[in-house]
């Protein structure tokens, strides 16, 4: 996350339209108007050919892998155009599709960050800047850089559909995590500084964007999480993951002792345990559900249970349905990352036929093609029945 320094090798400007400064002069007030066409749309497919640029030194409100993602997506006529009229017509088209109080939500939580990031001083210092070697495995980081389904499924136990676990950090990484965890904490109850939880349902925890984790997690997201991602849950955009939303959960006698029945705020979810000393907290899975079907009751092959173990991960689609059951004893401490796709939910906002990734939606289809299959039979025997007669 940036400290408000200026990288001199980076183009710290903001994206401007063509001709922005010439529009600024001529009304006088430095508004630049929109000429975002009305008609622009992302394509259907990626141009998978094409490279796009990095937008990291752009001041903007959405995250800069969000614009390398989407660039792909962009119309044929618009990817030889330089990075700054991109990144201006990539954010008129998100700022369309978002509202006026999402954006306000946005400036504030910058706002918010950066008052934290300039007075707060880490503990472990090593843990804001990716360090593979350091953080994780080497059966995990092995598995990364062959970066194929075989070397993947070689690390992989999917003890239920959807649900992958796997080794994946270092005992000293959970050690030095938790560490900073519990500085920040201090560092909150001592300056009496007001801060957000992770979510609505977690009244302990905190937010690692907030104070300066942010960047190591975008590249987890961006280095690790997105290959397997692309590979295990491509109808969902696990191959352009493009934003997170960092941050760690605890539960214990004295903290959050359970958490109900619901789906996350999420592409992907990767969920790992980082410790101390606890019993029960099982995590309880119960079916994947679009937003229709969220409610329906579970099948007995959807009903499974995992028990936690400090390092080991569990990746799941944000829609798979499931909870945690309640740490008996003990202090629990998870470190859970919410994969976005951009470009995944806008496609959403075109879908016509029923997702193929809900087992509900698909039960239905299933028992659809099975009622039409039968009346098709059925009249075909009326007709058989009505020659012969």
């Amino acid at each position: 996350m940036s400290n408000g320094a200026v990288d001199p090798r980076k183009d710290n400007h903001s994206p401007m339209a063509p001709d922005a400064s010439a529009a600024s002069n001529s009304h006088g007030n430095g508004v630049v108007p929109s000429s975002a066409p009305s008609h622009l749309r992302l394509r259907l497919n990626p141009n998978t050919e094409h490279n796009p640029d990095r937008y990291d030194g752009i001041e903007m409100e959405f995250n800069p892998l969000l614009y390398s993602s989407l660039e792909r997506y962009l119309p044929s006529t618009m990817l030889g155009a330089n990075r700054s009229t991109k990144a201006y017509y990539m954010r008129q088209l998100l700022l369309r599709y978002a509202p006026d109080g999402e954006r306000s939500r946005v400036k504030k939580n910058k706002e918010y960050k950066d008052k934290i990031m300039s007075n707060y001083q880490p503990m472990h210092r090593e843990l804001y800047h990716m360090n593979p070697a350091a953080f994780f495995v080497s059966s995990f980081t092995k598995a990364i850089s062959e970066n194929t389904e075989e070397a993947f499924r070689s690390i992989i136990s999917e003890p239920s559909p959807g649900v992958l676990t796997f080794e994946m950090l270092q005992p000293r990484f959970c050690e030095m995590l938790l560490d900073e965890v519990e500085h920040f904490e201090r560092w909150v109850r001592d300056t009496k500084f007001r801060i957000m939880r992770p979510n609505t349902m977690n009244a302990y925890g905190a937010v690692l964007d907030d104070f300066g984790l942010e960047t190591m997690l975008d590249k987890l997201m961006e280095d690790f999480i997105r290959p397997m991602s692309k590979i295990f849950f491509p109808e969902v955009g696990g191959a352009t993951l493009d934003s997170h939303h960092g941050f760690v959960v605890e539960y214990g006698t004295d903290r959050d002792a359970d958490l109900g029945f619901h789906v996350d705020d999420s592409e992907v979810t990767l969920n790992v345990c980082l410790g101390e000393q606890f019993s029960g907290g099982e995590l309880f899975f119960r079916g994947v559900r679009c937003d229709k079907h969220v409610n329906v009751e579970s099948k007995p092959e959807e009903i499974f249970d995992y028990s936690h173990v400090p390092g080991r991960a569990v990746i799941h689609r944000g829609r798979h349905r499931h909870g945690a059951r309640s740490t008996t004893s003990g202090h629990r401490v998870n470190m859970l990352v919410w994969c976005r796709s951009s470009v995944f939910r806008e496609m959403k906002k075109y879908e016509r036929h029923a997702p193929s990734w809900c087992a509900e939606c698909q039960r239905e289809k299933k028992e659809r093609q099975r009622l039409s299959i039968a009346a098709i039979n059925l009249e075909l025997q009326k007709r058989v029945g009505g020659a012969a007669s």
